[in-house]
């Protein structure tokens, strides 16, 4: 065996002793994702804009018996993404991985109908932040704990056509672009990269859609061979098998997670 390969140890939590970043982490599959992780052994930074609610999700890992704090954050700044990852390692003296989670959405629209104000968010949140984080966590891993893994939240509508929310889905499809390009650069380091494509997952984002084109729910859970929508732990329990070491040889990967909507 490659004295180089981790063997997990099942008796262990999936990513026990491990310093993992969430973005997004006050609400929906980030918030999920904070209380699995932390279940499973990690030590967390949050991060978000919102502190209310990053402070809430903090303390519901903390009363559960988990190990977190939080950071405010913009993804769409550079210097506080930067400012934020190095608040982790200051905090834990590492960096083993980070879930980017965080995101934002606009309003579903046929593209000529997208205001150009709304393009240069979703670009400059959804696209421009998960570049600034990977490249500040990159340096973060290699300079901590030397090898690590990255897992970005991309989203089924970046696998096709996406004639509703089209550049929401083109900046996920540069977000899976980004993923397969790190993983190329990074692995010969041990850092992986891979990144998670939800299907309909019961968010607050989701919901928002719902409410502004009822029946939208409904429509895409009737194209889905699973008929239903994922509950946001189920997402988070994708992203923390890749960052586990059980995922040791899973690299540059985008990985469906839509309950079969892609078969």
């Amino acid at each position: 065996m490659d004295n180089n390969i981790t063997t997990p140890n099942p008796s262990l939590g999936l990513l026990a002793d491990k310093t993992v970043l969430i973005t997004g982490a006050g609400r929906g599959i980030g918030a999920a994702a904070a209380r699995l992780f932390a279940r499973e052994g990690a030590r967390l930074l949050l991060a978000a804009r919102t502190e209310s609610q990053l402070k809430a999700v903090t303390e519901e890992v903390r009363a559960a018996g988990g190990t977190a704090d939080y950071a405010v954050c913009d993804l769409a700044d550079a210097a506080s993404v930067r400012a934020t990852v190095e608040r982790t390692v200051e905090l834990y003296g590492r960096l083993d991985g980070a879930f980017n989670n965080g995101a934002t959405g606009v309003p579903p629209g046929p593209m000529d109908q997208t205001p150009e104000t709304d393009f240069d968010h979703v670009y400059a949140v959804n696209l421009k932040g998960p570049w600034l984080a990977m490249s500040a966590q990159v340096a973060a891993i290699r300079a901590t704990a030397g090898t690590g893994a990255i897992v970005n939240n991309s989203s089924i509508g970046s696998l096709r056509g996406n004639p509703e929310l089209p550049a929401y889905g083109a900046m996920k499809r540069a977000v899976n672009s980004l993923t397969e390009s790190a993983a190329m650069t990074y692995g010969p380091e041990g850092i992986r990269v891979n990144a998670i494509a939800p299907g309909t997952t019961l968010t607050e984002m989701i919901r928002d859609w719902d409410a502004a084109s009822p029946g939208v729910i409904d429509r895409l859970n009737a194209a889905t061979p699973l008929r239903r929508a994922a509950d946001p732990e189920e997402i988070a329990q994708a992203a923390a098998w890749l960052l586990s070491d059980r995922a040791s040889y899973v690299t540059g990967t985008v990985l469906p997670v839509d309950g079969g909507a892609r078969a």
